[in-house]
């Protein structure tokens, strides 16, 4: 007799079934136990009258006959609710210790260090469940969604170049080449453009990411970004593609309603005049979904040490008129490079950045011009950006896209407190991760095929 999922077992009322799962809840009532079994699909309570030794969490196999319940004992909250089990055989698959972490409730009360200590117990409880499944349930509507629009899903590497692009790069020592190191991505952003380049037109992937920065209750190592690229677009395009998309998942995933659409816009400077932040949070009440755009950000800005910038990235193409002004320039001239707009935009949800996007530079030596603005030599330039310049000689499409960051989205839609709470295994704040206690030490072996050596720094 094959399994049967407990989500099905009232499909075989009067009828023999197996069905496998974890000890839920056991109640001893004298020779009478009442145990409730729980598998990925769902609940289901069981009466045995059978001698065995069980407790909750061990795994077990019921044979056992699906009877319907009396009409005053009918739970409607349940699918199982209208039936019980009458167990005729239990098997115990795999007994269990008294667990190191509760998992019956909502686990914000236990300490973070020890969840994700025991993430593959935490992820047991039926919050987890759910944050993993409608994770699952957004990306395949992502992927149907593009591609029914005619978008091609394409990998990109995940060893590639270090260039600088924001944050710290993840670093992979070559054992072919030693002294040379490839970099993790910190975003597909070269290859999606030379992929414009490669005349695909419409491009997305749900790639990792990597970024070595801090972490906080909204930050990860290693985001999961939903990438989207498209050729002969402007920013209007972006908008009219996104916002449909958005109101769909929210209302058919999330079964949430959205404050306003169209989604209100406001520039980078209403925004920080009116709220202080560019990433407003508009709600009115607590569970509507209040989008909105913030546009028209300066394309450049003076850091601390006193250098110039790209707020976004060095590839944002400049808004039509400062494009002409920029080209005209022969040195730099501050002032007015801080007053350039760019052509970028970012989607905010519930005071939560989700999407972050902008029409690119497609022009070889503006592109060139903007690297060596931003402080970089003219050899340095063809060094770090040498393969992209090139490819730019070739027939350029002008392109734009947007990225969103899966992880932020979720816990924005969700309502979580902290973004790790929609990963099923993440690093913790000190950037150690989950149940594997990585990063760890290698051995000398490793380190000589590589070339390296450990310095220990004296303190």
């Amino acid at each position: 007799m094959k399994r049967t999922l407990i989500k099905d077992t009232p499909e075989h009322i009067g009828k023999e079934v197996i069905v496998k799962g974890w000890v839920d809840k056991y109640r001893s009532h004298g020779k009478l136990v009442f145990l409730d079994l729980r598998d990925a699909s769902g609940i289901l309570q069981v009466v045995s009258n059978i001698d065995i030794k069980l407790a909750e969490e061990y795994v077990v196999e019921i044979r056992g006959k699906i009877n319907k319940r009396p009409d005053n004992a009918v739970k409607k909250e349940m699918v199982t609710g209208t039936i019980e089990m009458e167990a005729l055989d239990i098997k115990v698959l795999s007994e269990c210790k008294p667990l190191p972490i509760p998992i019956d409730g909502d686990g914000y009360d236990i300490k973070e260090e020890k969840r994700l200590k025991y993430r593959y117990l935490d992820l047991r409880r039926s919050r987890m469940h759910r944050n993993i499944k409608k994770r699952q349930e957004v990306t395949k509507f992502v992927r149907d969604y593009l591609i029914e629009k005619d978008f091609i899903e394409i990998e990109t590497p995940i060893m590639t170049k270090s260039t600088p692009e924001g944050a710290r790069d993840f670093l992979i020592p070559s054992r072919l080449q030693k002294g040379k190191f490839y970099a993790l991505p910190q975003s597909p952003q070269q290859y999606k453009q030379l992929l414009m380049v490669s005349g695909f037109e419409k491009y997305f992937q749900i790639p990792h990411i990597f970024r070595d920065e801090d972490l906080r209750s909204d930050r990860l190592f290693e985001p999961t970004q939903i990438d989207i690229e498209m050729s002969f677009i402007d920013q209007e395009d972006i908008f009219e593609l996104i916002e449909p998309m958005m109101i769909e998942m929210a209302e058919k995933v999330f079964d949430k309603r959205v404050k306003e659409k169209p989604f209100p816009r406001l520039t980078y400077a209403e925004a920080m005049k009116k709220y202080k932040t560019d990433r407003p949070d508009l709600r009115d009440k607590k569970d509507e979904l209040a989008f909105c755009w913030i546009i028209d950000f300066p394309m450049f800005e003076k850091l601390e040490k006193g250098n110039l910038d790209a707020v976004h990235h060095p590839f944002t193409s400049l808004q039509d008129k400062d494009l002409k002004e920029f080209k005209k320039m022969d040195k730099i001239d501050e002032k007015k490079l801080l007053s350039f707009k760019a052509k970028q935009y970012d989607l905010v949800l519930n005071g939560s950045e989700i999407m972050g996007g902008s029409i690119r530079i497609h022009e070889r030596e503006v592109l060139k011009k903007t690297f060596e603005i931003l402080g970089h030599s003219p050899e340095g330039v063809e060094e770090k950006f040498g393969h992209i310049l090139e490819a730019f000689e070739y027939g350029v499409p002008p392109h734009g896209g947007i990225a969103a960051g899966l992880d932020r989205m979720m816990q924005a839609f969700l309502n979580e407190k902290n973004i790790r709470d929609v990963v099923a295994f993440p690093t913790n704040t000190a950037g150690i991760t989950s149940v594997m206690d990585a990063p760890s030490e290698v051995s000398k072996k490793q380190l000589k095929e590589l070339g390296l050596e450990i310095s220990k720094e004296k303190k």
